[in-house]
């Protein structure tokens, strides 16, 4: 199994590949959500000992007023900003399930949150500029296009504290936050799956953009049913992509080009497909409708919720949980915790993981699901490799 710090470098060495955005600012303002703070529960019990400390000191509730009055005030100036990639905030994905994360911040912590969306990777540069130019406490970008654009900015603003989803770069700033996961772990669970599922004998995969943060993906389910032929004698194949090049769409939008792939996967003979591609996925939703034939592995978030007009196609999802870390890296700040550098989520720390079979609970075989778990602790403990070039 690829280690943390391997895996972070090879996305930070990845990372010149992300090409450089300019162009004029957007027109559109930030998106802002406020709600305030809560008061918080009150325990209706006598507690003796307060009383008597009440009574020692009669200005203890004073000064607690005060304190809870002041966090509330900092919360309430505080600001939480994010900046999509070109899919949008309601790409049913990465973009969304990071805003998700600051949703639950600015309900649970009673801060201001805001969201500027890319159209093009022109947007980038402008979008970052106007939220340090609005005086946000913490900046997330998100999506590896982003990186080139994020750490320019942070070593021009080294006052300004950032964080950055699906990208490590080659040196660590003090000011940014570095947000990676090892989803060829989880995906190599949903590829163990497909393979021990699929009736066709073959399944399929393909990326939107061809860059690092997606093909991991699809290395790790590559991995996956590699590794179950190994175990079981059989010979599942794989479609879309084998270890070095594969199938892409170019975007992460078009959800034509995500139908017209899976069309094509389909047609010769995959009848259990993984999109790496956002919302383009949904493309690929339709196509196995007009099929009728064909189970969906989602990535990134559940897509049995997160798309629930095609809950019924969907086997499992590769979850990313993005989520938990742009909220818990907005606590960070707010704590005076903040660190510099890379936060890795993997199987160990609940970071990546593989959602639940829903509706398709009897359709994947028990000696399947309960392999799942030492699979997952053969993973973590480095016994089982996620890297298809050792199959």
């Amino acid at each position: 199994m690829m280690t943390t710090p391997r895996r972070a470098l090879a996305l930070a060495t990845a990372g010149a590949l992300a090409l450089a955005a300019c162009g004029e600012a957007p027109d559109e303002e930030p998106t802002d959500e406020v709600e305030e703070t809560e008061d918080a529960e009150v325990d209706d019990e006598p507690d003796e000992d307060a009383d008597d400390a009440d009574a020692e000191d009669p200005d203890a509730d004073d000064a607690d007023d005060e304190a809870d009055d002041e966090v509330a005030a900092d919360a309430e100036d505080f600001q939480a900003c994010q900046i999509t990639d070109t899919g949008g905030v309601d790409d049913r994905s990465f973009n969304q399930t990071v805003w998700e994360g600051f949703q639950q911040a600015e309900e649970e912590l009673g801060i201001e949150i805001a969201v500027l969306e890319s159209e093009s990777e022109a947007d980038f540069d402008p979008n970052i500029r106007a939220f340090i130019d609005r005086g946000c406490d913490l900046i997330v970008t998100v999506g590896f296009l982003l990186g080139e654009a994020t750490e320019q900015a942070a070593q021009e603003n080294p006052e300004q504290l950032f964080a950055i989803v699906d990208f490590a770069f080659e040196d660590t700033y003090d000011n940014v936050r570095e947000i990676v996961f090892e989803t060829d772990e989880a995906g190599f669970l949903a590829g163990y799956v497909s393979a021990g599922t699929t009736e066709t004998g073959t399944i399929g995969t393909y990326g939107g953009i061809n860059i690092p943060t997606v093909s991991i993906f699809m290395d790790g389910y590559l991995a996956g049913a590699e590794y179950y032929n190994d175990e079981h004698g059989t010979d599942v194949a794989v479609e879309g992509w084998d270890g070095n090049d594969g199938l892409f769409t170019g975007d992460f939008e078009s959800q034509d080009e995500g139908r017209r792939v899976t069309d094509s996967l389909l047609e010769g003979g995959a009848d259990i497909i993984m999109p790496v591609a956002g919302p383009v996925g949904l493309g690929s939703a339709t196509a196995i409708e007009d099929f009728g034939e064909g189970l969906l592995i989602w990535v990134d978030t559940d897509g049995y919720v997160s798309a629930p007009e095609f809950s019924d196609l969907m086997l499992t999802s590769v979850l990313k949980r993005m989520d938990v870390a742009s909220f818990t890296v907005i606590e960070e700040v707010m704590n005076d915790e903040f660190e510099g550098g890379i936060f890795a989520g993997d199987l160990e720390n609940e970071g990546v993981g593989i959602a639940d079979f829903h509706d398709h609970e009897d359709t994947v075989p028990d000696e399947v699901k309960d392999a799942l778990d030492d699979l997952e602790q053969g993973i973590i403990d480095g016994e089982i490799s996620v890297d298809p070039a050792d199959y």
